[in-house]
């Protein structure tokens, strides 16, 4: 459960320390007022995608922070993968920053993690519904997931998939094998022709930055002579003049023989002793420069080679290591094509195993559908019974098709909201408000397929109002009762039922926009209930109406 979010810095709030308790949760507030900024602050602590637009305008970082309270097993069972350390309380805290530099620091329990990491965690403790997922249940394709999720079929699913995925590259590789003649034999001689080429070159990797500094090396081989000759002069002297470490050596002894008349010369003496030993070290490091023998034919193999390695990566790839790549793949496919018979017969048997066993599973999870969806028009419909939809038909229309990565059902929703009217694809049929229902109805019967403690509901009410909303606040108020609920909304009668209201308050101080989070007592729920039933200053008479929905809602639960 979702007990504490802190935003720092993010879109118009500039602090805000939110607490949320079990039950249902409802945030309301003026459009513009934050209430879309808490649910993208949401979506960042669950290892979104965030953008540095968030960030407060003359802020150079954002900041949200969210602590869980006993976390369901999935969530552990991810951080003991992770090896995140638990909390002796079972909390769970949750923190990620990002700076107009594009840093972004995610930590869970202090531990750093990846944003990915955090997704996976994330996934296992808050489940999100926008209008968005409104928008899934128009597209079919999506269907088939609801139904999987009702039957709690994630596993022979996931076994189909990995012979599904078996069968589908057996089967490519027998179409690779089944090319033809004409141009296998021409494919071969190209493959033998490379791999000889790139054999024969002998590439190594890092060899073309070896060769580059070898070349540098022997181009400027005589300006290297020359300042490694004059640096030995100086170092030893001429013929009629001292070198440097001969008057390093009598500035030492001179110093040293006066040191007696004045201590503090001694030091001086023995760092110029060092200067001197240093000075001999390097002269003669120097030596293996000067020997050095230069002979101008290397430069050539050295141009030679950089022009053989040019060459070959215009045909095979500018590095050494993608030519080492290409030679790899080259004599992979190679051996794939001069597969013998025997072999391509064994492929061919592996292949009609993998894909009568493929089949098979996926009739089973097909059969299995079948009867998941009957309980899942029987919940739905009941569902919308109570959300003031008695008439609507569900239909789950399930057909066979082609394997594929789901299975062989080509599965969608066909609804009637009119008795006498045959049902159809939702998309040509439902409104906004009723979608909004439909989905309402779906979350409520999965709800306790997954061990997610904490629903949030964004904006359920589009497309409602009347009666209609008065039971969609009755049926998020039921859900509530066994997992915590956020609702964002607009309309009074979903608010009335709220177990926690919290108000999202806009306001400008010193030319700048401020959000405020403010939890309301009974007497300020019914200001604001009558501040949305209105759109203005309430009257009593609307403020005695809000406490009479206030009243109406305690009653209905």
């Amino acid at each position: 459960m979702l007990v504490n979010l802190y935003i720092d810095n993010i879109a118009v709030i500039e602090h805000s320390e939110i607490m949320f308790e079990s039950g249902l949760n409802v945030l309301t507030g003026e459009t513009g007022a934050g209430k879309s900024i808490i649910i993208d602050a949401i979506h960042a602590i669950l290892g979104q995608r965030t953008s540095r637009e968030l960030i407060r305008t003359g802020a150079s970082s954002a900041m949200v922070s969210a602590l869980f309270s006993m976390p369901c097993d999935e969530v552990k069972k991810s951080m003991e993968e992770c090896e995140i350390p638990a909390e002796a309380d079972g909390s769970l805290l949750i923190q990620r920053s990002f700076s107009q530099e594009g840093k972004n620091v995610c930590r869970v329990n202090g531990r750093p993690v990846t944003a990915s990491i955090l997704k996976e965690i994330g996934r296992h403790l808050i489940n999100i519904h926008g209008q968005h997922e409104n928008q899934d249940l128009l597209s079919p394709q999506l269907h088939i997931h609801y139904i999987d999720s009702m039957g709690g079929l994630k596993e022979e699913l996931e076994q189909y998939q990995a012979s599904y995925r078996k069968a589908v590259s057996l089967k490519k590789k027998l179409i690779a094998l089944h090319t033809d003649n004409a141009e296998k034999e021409r494919r071969i001689d190209l493959l033998k022709y490379q791999i000889h080429e790139l054999e024969s070159a002998d590439i190594h990797e890092g060899e073309q930055e070896d060769l580059l500094e070898q070349k540098s090396r022997f181009t400027h081989a005589e300006k290297i002579a020359g300042a490694v000759g004059m640096a030995k002069s100086a170092f030893l002297g001429e013929e009629g003049s001292q070198g440097i470490l001969q008057m390093l050596g009598e500035i030492s002894s001179s110093l040293q023989e006066v040191s007696n008349y004045l201590p503090q010369l001694n030091s001086l003496a023995s760092r110029v002793r060092d200067l001197t030993y240093e000075a001999e070290d390097i002269n003669e490091e120097l030596r293996a420069f000067e020997e050095s023998d230069y002979d101008p034919r290397e430069l050539e193999v050295v141009e030679s080679r950089l022009d053989e390695l040019y060459r070959l990566g215009l045909k095979y790839g500018p590095g050494e290591e993608d030519m080492i790549k290409f030679l790899k793949n080259a004599k992979r496919e190679l051996e794939d094509i001069e597969i013998s018979d025997e072999q391509r017969q064994a492929l061919e048997e592996e292949y009609q195993t993998a894909a009568l066993k493929a089949k098979e599973q996926a009739e089973a999870l097909s059969e299995k559908r079948r009867t998941v969806a009957r309980r899942f028009v029987q919940g739905v419909k009941q569902e919308l019974v109570f959300l003031d939809m008695p008439h609507v038909e569900l239909v789950v229309a399930q057909e066979l098709c082609k394997l594929n990565s789901t299975g062989c059902d080509e599965l969608q929703f066909l609804i009637s909201t009119n008795p006498g009217e045959p049902p159809k694809p939702i998309a040509k049929i439902a409104s906004g408000g009723e979608l909004s229902r439909i989905m309402l109805a779906i979350k409520n019967i999965l709800a306790d397929k997954d061990q997610v403690d904490t629903l949030i509901f964004d904006e359920v009410d589009t497309g409602i109002s009347g009666r209609a909303a008065q039971k969609v606040g009755q049926k998020l108020k039921e859900t509530a009762r066994n997992r915590q609920i956020l609702c964002v909304t607009h309309l009074a009668q979903i608010a009335a039922h709220a177990d926690h209201h919290l108000l999202i308050e806009k306001h400008v101080s010193n030319g700048k926009t401020f959000t405020n989070v403010k939890i309301l007592d009974f007497e300020e729920r019914k200001q604001e209930l009558a501040r949305i039933m209105s759109g203005t200053e309430p009257t009593p008479l609307q403020l005695q109406g809000a406490e009479e929905l206030l009243k109406k809602a305690r009653s209905d639960t």
